[in-house]
């Protein structure tokens, strides 16, 4: 899937987001933001200008959400998105209203609409998680001018094949069959038992695991 893909998902299979903030304290805040619309460049949603969400966007641009779909953990698959979050203003309202008619029973006509503006997530990272395939599957991405991070565990020529790495994986994702071992990244549960476990320290740690 390339990134737009998984925008798309987020906001025609998922569209409700747990968002998170941070007021002036540094304190988080999460409330529920719909994703709207999406493209190359980002993701779209809206807010009132009057509401403390608003003024906590312009006050720390830097956000964060994670969305879910599935009736219980193990049948679930979770999107967590992080960017920055820019004030484009109303001129794309009459796409996201048409886009999302429901949104015409909250704010039923142009004069209620005049509090209302719209944000763009952009230089946004992404993880894909899908507990319902075995092994589990996860996926990086990145969108609107941010580069695609590299985040996990990676073996490193200090491997000596032992396999002590993959006694502990829960996932069994490490191929076994060369050396140094490998770790196959799109399974991988960041759970950091290879990078306990190997006496010769060949495991590395990279990026925000």
């Amino acid at each position: 899937m390339q990134a737009i893909d998984y925008l798309k998902y987020i906001v025609d299979e998922i569209h409700s987001t747990v968002f998170a903030t941070v007021d002036k304290a540094g304190r988080p805040v999460t409330c529920a933001i719909d994703m709207m619309d999406c493209d190359e460049n980002g993701l779209y949603f809206l807010t009132a200008k009057g509401k403390s969400f608003y003024r906590r966007l312009k006050q720390n641009p830097h956000v964060a959400f994670t969305a879910m779909k599935g009736e219980d953990t193990m049948s679930r698959v979770a999107v967590s998105v992080q960017g920055r979050a820019e004030e484009i203003g109303p001129g794309r309202l009459p796409d996201l209203f048409a886009k999302n008619p429901y949104m015409a029973k909250i704010y039923p006509d142009e004069s209620s609409r005049s509090a209302l503006t719209v944000f763009r997530i952009c230089e946004g990272m992404g993880e894909w998680f899908d507990l319902f395939k075995t092994p589990v599957e996860r996926a990086s991405f990145s969108f609107g001018g941010a580069e695609k991070p590299e985040n996990g565990y990676f073996v490193t020529d200090k491997c000596i094949g032992c396999k002590l790495c993959y006694s502990k994986c829960p996932q069994k994702c490490i191929d076994i069959t060369r050396k140094p071992v490998f770790i196959r990244q799109g399974n991988c549960l960041h759970c950091g038992n290879c990078y306990e476990i190997c006496s010769a320290r060949a495991v590395e740690r990279r990026g925000a695991v």
